[in-house]
């Protein structure tokens, strides 16, 4: 690949960051102007909950871990999603797009990427997919019920948005940027699980089930933990 093949494939990528960040955050403003009842705080608070629960989402993207039985190590799971929930279950849909974003700069400025940054734009886009669901359908109806609803709709969405966007986009552009021919991460999948040999197997056998198992846990922790919390955390 010639060098201005890789600028302009860097630039690609960077429009099409922007292009899902920007339409992310027009969703969640949008769906925050229909929502009934949505907390008002002041514009400082609001800044210093979304700053403390992205510094612990941080944390806790730091410390993921790999699952060899399921997907190649370069494959992690973590829960930082679950500050993220909390927050945006307190504050509404922006606050958790804008905590997850912070999340993701913060993890860059720490610990920086290793995945030339397709790795950290899937973190967000992907958890978003979790989080925004979960967190307008319960501000739809603040109770058990509508939380424990949205967040059944969050695991869906992440593990099929999540799913669907590695196949069609995160794994082609991964390979394309690292200069890595494709095959050979499917090979690393096939080394895991000997059904994986093409995209849509390392797809449905690996991501698929990584996916799943994020969105339960972290649902499962954001339930047992949100009323718990929100009075020291938010002050509730």
């Amino acid at each position: 690949m010639t060098l201005w093949q890789q600028i302009q494939e860097n630039l690609a990528f960077i429009a099409m960051c922007i292009a899902i960040i920007t339409a992310l955050a027009l969703l969640a403003k949008l769906a925050e102007r229909f929502l009934p009842g949505m907390r008002r705080v002041s514009p400082a608070r609001r800044v210093s909950i979304i700053g403390i629960c992205a510094a612990i989402a941080t944390v806790l993207h730091i410390l993921d871990f790999p699952l060899p039985f399921l997907v190649p190590e370069f494959y992690k799971l973590d829960f930082s999603e679950l500050p993220v929930m909390l927050c945006g279950f307190y504050l509404g849909p922006c606050a958790t797009v804008a905590c997850e974003a912070v999340k993701i700069l913060l993890k860059l400025l720490l610990k920086g990427t290793s995945t030339a940054f397709v790795g950290d734009f899937a973190n967000f886009a992907v958890g978003c997919s979790l989080v925004l669901p979960a967190t307008v359908l319960y501000h739809i109806r603040k109770s058990r019920s509508s939380a424990l609803w949205g967040l059944v709709a969050g695991t869906v969405c992440l593990t099929v948005f999540g799913s669907a966007f590695n196949a069609i986009y995160l794994l082609p552009k991964f390979a394309q940027l690292y200069e890595l021919p494709l095959d050979s991460i499917i090979a690393m999948g096939n080394q895991v699980n000997a059904g994986i040999n093409s995209v849509s197997t390392f797809v449905l056998l690996a991501v698929a089930p990584l996916n799943l198992i994020k969105g339960i846990s972290v649902s499962l922790l954001t339930l047992l933990l949100y009323k718990k919390v929100a009075r020291p955390l938010f002050g509730k």
